[in-house]
């Protein structure tokens, strides 16, 4: 994340110096255009004349196109201008509202246009396509156990965010410069304060697709689970994402009247719910692209150490299925390299819970012997008491016999990123590899999991949504 921020840095001061230089190039030129009131008309020239005495602006002849009066505008001093355009008998065929900043700058206060603005649009559109690509590498960079972090989420789901807002910049941007009489910048301002609607908009067929799947999994998880509230996560979340966007869609297409600060404020509001929408959306993405990735990995051997994150067990000391496919993953793994000639240790991580019989450890172990693995090659932790202690306790058994082994640990399919994550947080370096679970099973203990995953960081979330809710709800008041 700080090679990321660096690079953002750079980029943003680059993109600031080229407005910057491309402002000095236009010399202060404004090229402005007047609304006729009429497209047919008998006179074959026109002029442009300001109203104001003194003449704040110099401009040359209008060029006559689309029913636009297109004319080359240079400032001469600040202040408030209105241009009027004339025909061949004095009649008044149009006229627009600029201002000419104490820097030289004209302001169309009408269509929002200034001078440069085309640099500064195609800047924006460079600074969003760009980000994104730098996310999108920085995802890919992720390798072993550096992958999990939340970094890698941030760099998964929002690199589509930035895509996405940068594909409408560009169009924007495109239809602006050939057409400015017909898409202002108040449009292209609308698409920048706008991002998180646009956004939930072109990203809303996949979430109906996920709602459709989540719920779907979910009955079929209720029908073999006992109905409890963590069984019903998944829908719960798709009916709350599902109608959060349709409330927006709603709002944002429902007819309005009043006066312009009311405007502004309701497109406020709106931006801000979007943006922490959006927000939301984009986590679950990252989280859920992070969370298959994790599943699906195999890491390269050869390791020194297995480690297999305990669960519950039954009352007679055997292992369930859920925790059978952890340690049978963890067999897979140890068979498959000793026959390539390296024999790993194999760590079963878990302590004693009030209702259990003896240490999640020992039970494991006791699989671990059944299955013919050598006592020699179990090393059981026997002190833990969740995923985070799982790892902290084991770095220190592990560091005790080979301070630079090599670690891999071994979970459920749906708890590999987050496992990754609290391995990272306990200092020790892992891979994951994940046991396959029932498909009805997987969707909803996943979202648990992405559910887990923000609430461990909900301060740091809260600070970082509150950042994007301040910028889109400021730019929706000033644009």
């Amino acid at each position: 994340m700080k090679k990321f921020a660096k690079q953002s840095l750079i980029n943003l001061m680059i993109v600031i110096l080229v407005c910057v230089i491309g402002r000095i190039a236009t010399r202060s030129v404004y090229r402005a255009y007047i609304p006729m009131n009429y497209i047919s008309t008998e006179s074959e020239s026109f002029s442009v004349r300001q109203e104001e005495e003194g003449g704040r602006v110099s401009f040359g002849t209008p060029e006559i196109r689309e029913g636009f009066a297109f004319v080359d505008v240079r400032p001469e001093k600040p202040g408030d201008v209105v241009l009027f355009l004339v025909d061949e008998a004095g009649e008044e065929a149009g006229f627009g509202f600029f201002k000419v900043s104490r820097f030289g700058t004209i302001y169309n206060m009408s269509s929002g246009e200034f001078t440069g603005d085309n640099i500064v649009m195609c800047a924006l559109t460079y600074l969003a396509l760009s980000e994104s690509l730098f996310l999108l590498l920085g995802y890919r960079r992720a390798k072993g156990a550096s992958f999990y972090s939340y970094s890698t989420i941030y760099a998964a789901g929002f690199s589509l965010f930035l895509l996405l807002t940068g594909i409408m910049l560009l169009m924007a941007t495109i239809r602006h410069i050939f057409s400015p009489g017909r898409f202002f910048m108040t449009s292209v301002y609308s698409q920048i304060s706008s991002a998180g609607y646009n956004f939930m908009f072109l990203t809303f067929p996949l979430v109906l697709v996920f709602a459709v799947s989540m719920t779907v999994s979910n009955i079929e998880l209720l029908r073999h689970e006992r109905p409890r509230i963590q069984n019903a996560l998944g829908i719960l979340i798709s009916v709350m994402m599902i109608g959060g966007a349709v409330l927006a869609f709603l709002v944002g297409g429902a007819n309005f009247s009043g006066s312009e600060f009311e405007y502004r404020l309701r497109m406020t509001m709106q931006n801000v719910y979007c943006t922490a929408y959006a927000y939301f959306e984009c986590m679950l993405i990252g989280s859920i692209i992070c969370g298959i990735k994790a599943a699906r990995h195999i890491p390269k051997g050869p390791v020194d150490y297995i480690l297999i994150l305990g669960c519950g067990f039954r009352k007679d000391g055997t292992l369930p299925p859920l925790l059978r496919g952890r340690v049978d993953r963890a067999i897979s793994f140890w068979k498959d390299q000793k026959e390539k000639g390296k024999t790993a240790i194999l760590v079963p991580s878990g302590g004693q819970g009030p209702d259990e019989v003896m240490a999640e450890a020992e039970a494991m172990r006791n699989y671990l012997l059944s299955q013919g693995i050598p006592d020699e090659y179990i090393r059981p932790e026997k002190e833990s008491k969740n995923t985070y202690q799982n790892m902290v306790f084991s770095k220190k058994l592990i560091e005790n016999e080979n301070k630079d082994a090599r670690v891999i640990f071994s979970t459920t399919n749906y708890h590999v990123f987050r496992s990754g994550v609290w391995a990272s947080l306990a200092g020790l370096r892992a891979e994951g590899i994940g046991s396959i679970t029932r498909w009805w099973y997987w969707p909803n203990a996943f979202m648990r999991e992405v559910v887990g995953l923000l609430a461990n960081r909900w301060k740091q979330e809260l600070v970082f949504l509150i950042v994007l809710i301040f910028v889109f709800g400021t730019m929706s008041m000033v644009l």
